[in-house]
């Protein structure tokens, strides 16, 4: 039989009609809360379209770029709606970078638009200067502030105020029309631009629920950027499940403890910094979770310490994975009942998987990257993680050779490098960039990180390779130690070297803040440049480990 196909049975899947949804069923429920701000429902369906009406009057066209340059407060999580409902496509700043990278992303993305929350307005503003200067098309910028009234024709309540009624939604003409444009994290030194589509969109959104038991109704508490892949695409998903968004602009262990409390939230995530703020936020600080509290962590794998810890807080930790291009996490460590029986140290370890693909994912595979087979359940054998599957983003804007190169051979290739164990599961090893090479050895950076973790005077770990004339490289661990700790780095190299390999075992140890993004990843590629910059430790044809 041929595939059949009407007007009456298929309609491009988006995201727009989770909103649409949740303004019937949920209407009058609350949507958004940010301080003394609440919108339900309604209002924040309708608020979407009003801002989508001002765009079009704007002269904003299908496929046009709009930028924001925001933390989690109202506007943002809006116009996730209101831009893609004019029909346009969404693309979302980091708040960390400076005028220099945001003109060079506006003048690449071709935005018409610019939105800026306030306490970002000089940067903006000085990225808008650089772009004058090389005689390119600015675009018009709308500032978004907290004031409810204003005058300025140019701000974003004021502009919502006086759009045109009856505005009617550009749905996707294809469901793979673009939806956003993400930049990648700044971890390399060109970012590039990620197109999400309307469908792929969709799809990982429910996929992300599903896994994740987001349920009907929840109250997620936003520590996770909305730049960052879409709030790991939960900004649809809130709508999706009529959930509470409880917008927050700074993230620190007090305020997650009292919004927990006082909004009584059941989900939230960050990377294993933002844990590790947690764990060890003073007793003051903490209060009682209120009930079953989901900790979504991602972005980078979490030390098995740190999960302990949290756990013993009271939170249930889900760990993820996954990549910008491919929508944000897309694999879960799904626990097996079987495992509760084991003992705590066992179960850590479980959870400090990457896991298996979520259902918006076809396969997730460790291959051997030259010769594209399958590497061996043994947990051993390593190579590269790969994707294939509808949460595999669409392609880098305007950049058809990187495209066609990280999807060579019919997968989505991620530079990361992992293990497949017996039961399936597959655990991140090492960026391929990150992998130490010792005397023909390869150490992976994360197994030394999770062992100085567990050092109970530890407070954040990274290990970078250091240049070495013997051994080619030897391990370099930047360390930040917790308040009123003091050791030494003789110290963490004998702890390490009591638990690892000694060629694993770090050689220097540097006592340091570690740089970070601003969704809590380490900034490898800055240390790595520090132990270069320290030089070897052996002279050339003499060294012991």
């Amino acid at each position: 039989m041929e595939s059949m196909r009407c007007a009456a049975n298929y309609a491009p899947l988006s995201p727009l009609s989770f909103l649409e949804r949740s303004a019937v069923v949920y209407a009058d429920r609350t949507a958004v809360v940010y301080g003394s701000k609440r919108y339900t429902w309604r209002q924040t369906r309708n608020r979407c379209i009003m801002m989508a009406s001002a765009l079009a009057r704007l002269g904003i066209s299908r496929g046009d770029i709009v930028a924001v340059l925001a933390a989690n407060v109202p506007a943002m999580y809006e116009l996730h709606f209101s831009v893609p409902m004019a029909g346009a496509v969404l693309c979302t700043f980091n708040t960390r970078h400076d005028a220099a990278m945001l003109s060079t992303l506006l003048k690449h993305s071709e935005a018409k638009v610019f939105y800026v929350e306030s306490h970002f307005l000089k940067t903006a503003q000085a990225a808008l200067q650089l772009m004058s200067q090389s005689k390119s098309n600015i675009p018009l910028l709308i500032t978004i502030s907290d004031s409810v009234t204003t005058s300025d024709s140019t701000d974003y309540e004021a502009l919502l105020l006086s759009a045109p009624t009856g505005f009617e939604i550009r749905w996707p003409l294809d469901e793979c029309d673009p939806i956003s444009l993400n930049y990648t994290s700044g971890t390399t030194s060109r970012p590039k631009g990620v197109i999400y589509s309307h469908r792929g969109a969709y799809l990982n959104t429910l996929s992300t629920l599903l896994a994740h038991d987001v349920f009907t109704m929840p109250v997620l508490l936003w520590t996770v950027p909305m730049f960052h892949c879409n709030g790991w695409c939960l900004a649809w998903g809130m709508a999706a499940q009529g959930g509470v968004n409880i917008c927050m602009r700074n993230v620190t262990a007090k305020a997650i403890f009292d919004n927990i409390a006082f909004h009584k939230v059941t989900h939230l995530g960050g990377a294993p910094t933002v844990l590790n703020m947690v764990i060890n936020s003073p007793f003051t600080e903490r209060k009682l979770l209120p009930g079953r509290v989901i900790f979504l962590t991602g972005g980078a794998p979490p030390p098995p310490k740190v999960l302990s810890e949290m756990e013993k807080l009271g939170f249930q930790v889900n760990h993820l994975y996954g990549l910008t291009e491919t929508y944000g996490p897309v694999t879960t460590c799904t626990w097996r009942p079987e495992w509760d029986t084991l003992p705590p140290e066992e179960k850590v370890k479980l959870k400090a998987l990457q896991g298996l693909h979520n259902i918006s994912i076809q396969e997730v595979d460790i291959k051997d990257p030259v010769t594209m087979k399958s590497v061996p359940n043994d947990g051993c054998t390593m190579g590269e993680i790969m994707f294939r599957g509808n949460a595999v983003m669409s392609g880098y804007y305007k950049d058809p050779e990187a495209t066609k190169e990280v999807m060579k051979d019919g997968w989505l290739r991620s530079g990361d490098l992992g293990v497949k164990h017996p039961i399936g599961y597959i655990q991140l090893k090492d960026r391929s960039k990150d992998i130490i090479i010792s005397g023909g050895e390869n150490i992976s950076t994360i197994e030394v990180e999770a062992v100085i973790y567990s050092h109970p005077a530890v407070l954040e770990a990274a290990v970078v390779a250091r240049p070495d004339e013997y051994w080619g490289e030897t391990p370099c661990a930047f360390v930040k130690l917790k308040d009123g700790f003091s050791v030494g780095e003789k110290e963490i190299i004998e702890f390490c070297r009591d638990k690892l390999p000694h060629y694993m075992a770090p050689r220097s140890v540097v006592f340091s803040e570690l740089p970070k993004t601003s969704t809590g990843k380490i900034q490898k590629f800055v240390l790595r440049g520090k132990a270069k910059a320290m030089g070897s430790l052996s002279k050339k044809g003499t060294s012991k480990l």
